[in-house]
């Protein structure tokens, strides 16, 4: 069990939990087990989001960095994807990107990023931790001219915002129209600027909401986690679509004219049909999680697709991708990979994707994901012991009590079983046509495993 990297890198309660002590020990031993085996001195990118602690996060990582004899550009507010992207290109060493995602303001995080600009595996984040806990930290100082320099590198977004240029500008202004309109939720986040700088440059009809973060209202009522706002604007004031990101701008849903969530399993259907429509789609195959929705696996088979499910994550997502050549996955969150383009989820790659799609067929959005019928789907956390949250699937009670409820379904529903990687809660998740019915087998399954797995 790892001591401080999660399912998505470290994240907790910024100058609590997460102190610059902490962080500190984090940037150095982790330009150590990333640039072990290079023989320069390693350049380190680092981008954050709009927490008010981001800078105070970037400083303790900044000092850790130099303090070993790396050297670090300073990208400041970018999203998560867009420094994936430019270390790729500037052919760094690694990057760090200071975000908590979704979360509220008070939390904050560190995912890190190889030279390949994808996020690292398990493993090097555990040869990170015992470096950490090895008492070597203090044999990696920097002395006289090896120690390291930072520098400001904000203007480097110009190379992300030409990546969009490069790959959207021709289909988008070959088939646009002027009355062709899209409002935008950055969530108060990382993608506050850029996405008004990508939008503009491509000439899109466009209105941008919640773009003006304080260090405190990221994610507050707004972005991919809080779609109310965004439905209701897009029907009062007759909009296209509706795009939301979240606060760190690698998820993207949407909202269709009728106020409608398309989430990331119809985004994944409604792009893989178009990609094998042109024939891009790579075995035609697509990749998403255990949590995607039974309707994608229907969508799959209906269309001559083959669907791949991975744990939850969209590091397993793509190490699934990678790992066979396929081109095309993602989460129902609205994680989805195009790995033609980033090897990471990507907001506005994502929204600029669907945006071409609705204008070369000329469709409505809400005519486009009829191509997938969403299943009812309930979640329902069971409070249990944390020590024994792992252990849903020795209790021959609850095993048996699951399998009677999946034949039930005869194939027709799905019942899924996971423990949290963050709380002491076993998340019990069902699916079916029945949403009254669904919801009563969730809430007794939930009850039963917290009956048995209590303490």
């Amino acid at each position: 069990m790892r001591k401080y990297f999660g399912t998505d890198g470290i994240r907790r309660i910024a100058n609590t939990e997460l102190t610059p002590e902490l962080v500190y020990k984090v940037a150095k031993a982790g330009a150590y087990v990333l640039a072990k085996h290079s023989d320069h001195s390693p350049t380190i990118l680092i981008g954050r989001d709009t927490r008010i602690s981001g800078t105070l996060i970037e400083s303790a990582m900044t000092a850790g960095f130099l303090s070993y004899g790396a050297n670090v550009k300073q990208l400041g507010v970018l999203p998560t994807p867009a420094v994936a992207y430019l270390t790729r290109k500037l052919k760094a060493d690694a990057s760090v990107v200071i975000s908590a995602s979704h979360n509220t303001y008070e939390f904050n995080g560190v995912k890190y990023f190889s030279n390949e600009g994808t996020k690292i595996p398990d493993n090097i984040e555990e040869e990170i931790e015992e470096v950490m806990d090895s008492g070597k930290l203090n044999e990696l100082a920097a002395c006289n001219e090896k120690i390291g320099i930072a520098e400001d590198a904000r203007d480097l977004v110009d190379e992300y915002i030409y990546f969009f240029r490069k790959n959207f500008e021709e289909i988008i202004e070959k088939y646009n129209r002027d009355d062709f309109k899209v409002v935008i939720d950055t969530a108060n986040g990382a993608t506050f600027e850029v996405a008004e700088k990508v939008f503009s440059k491509l000439k899109i009809n466009h209105k941008i909401i919640n773009n003006t973060p304080n260090g405190i209202n990221i994610n507050k009522g707004c972005g991919s986690t809080h779609l109310e706002m965004l439905q209701n604007y897009v029907v009062e004031n007759g909009y296209d679509l509706g795009i939301a990101y979240d606060g760190d701008g690698d998820r993207c849903l949407l909202v269709d004219e009728k106020g409608e969530i398309i989430d990331g399993d119809k985004i994944l259907a409604i792009v893989s049909n178009y990609m094998k429509e042109k024939g891009t789609l790579k075995k035609d195959t697509l990749v998403a999680t255990v949590m995607s929705n039974l309707g994608l696996d229907l969508y799959a088979k209906d269309n001559g697709l083959k669907l791949l499910r991975t744990k939850v994550g969209d590091r397993y997502v793509l190490e699934e991708m990678k790992k066979e050549g396929y081109n095309l996955g993602g989460e129902q969150s609205g994680h989805i990979i195009f790995l033609d383009y980033n090897p990471t989820g990507d907001g506005i790659l994502t929204s600029l994707m669907f945006i071409s799609i609705m204008l070369e067929k000329a469709e409505k959005a809400s005519k486009l994901e009829k191509i997938i019928n969403i299943y009812p789907q309930v979640l329902v956390g069971a409070k249990v012991s944390n020590d024994k949250k792992y252990d849903f699937d020795k209790d021959a009670v609850i095993r048996n009590t699951i399998e009677a409820v999946e034949k039930e379904f005869a194939g027709n529903g799905r019942v899924l079983i996971r423990a949290s990687g963050t709380e002491p809660l076993v998340r019990v998740m069902i699916e079916g046509k029945d949403q009254e019915y669904i919801t009563e087998k969730a809430k007794s399954i939930a009850e039963l495993i917290e009956q048995r797995l209590s303490d």
